[in-house]
């Protein structure tokens, strides 16, 4: 009786054929056991992150035109900065002052430019 289903399993090619679910089902049990495994264990980290720090940039911009608008009632300056740079071309800063030195100062700190280049640049906007 072997023998003739043998053959008859041979002549269909179903020889081959008919283990794969069996083993189709042993590689998925064993891929899930091992999953399991893997992803039960506990991972301590080395470095943590922190959020509690501002990464800084520095940007080499040529700067074309800085406009601050000075408001005296909320006590800010906005600040517009112009640049030639195709990718950035304009920068905003909001500045808890009114006092212009002080601006020409923060501002020249912040784009890495010497004080007097800044004061040939800037134009001041005054709003009540």
């Amino acid at each position: 009786m072997w023998h003739i289903s043998k053959r008859w399993l041979q002549g269909l090619g179903l020889e081959f054929c008919l283990p794969l679910p069996l083993v189709a089902i042993v590689f998925w049990f064993g891929c899930s056991f091992l999953a399991a495994q893997e992803l039960s264990q506990s991972y301590s980290t080395e470095k943590k992150l922190q959020s509690d720090t501002q990464l800084e940039a520095r940007l080499s911009v040529n700067v074309l035109l800085i406009n601050a608008t000075v408001n005296r009632t909320r006590r800010i300056t906005q600040v517009e900065v112009e640049t030639a740079d195709p990718i950035l071309k304009r920068l905003e800063l909001e500045l808890p002052t009114i006092e212009f030195s002080q601006i020409e100062a923060t501002v020249a700190q912040e784009l890495g430019l010497p004080r007097q280049d800044v004061r040939k640049l800037v134009r001041y906007e005054i709003v009540e």
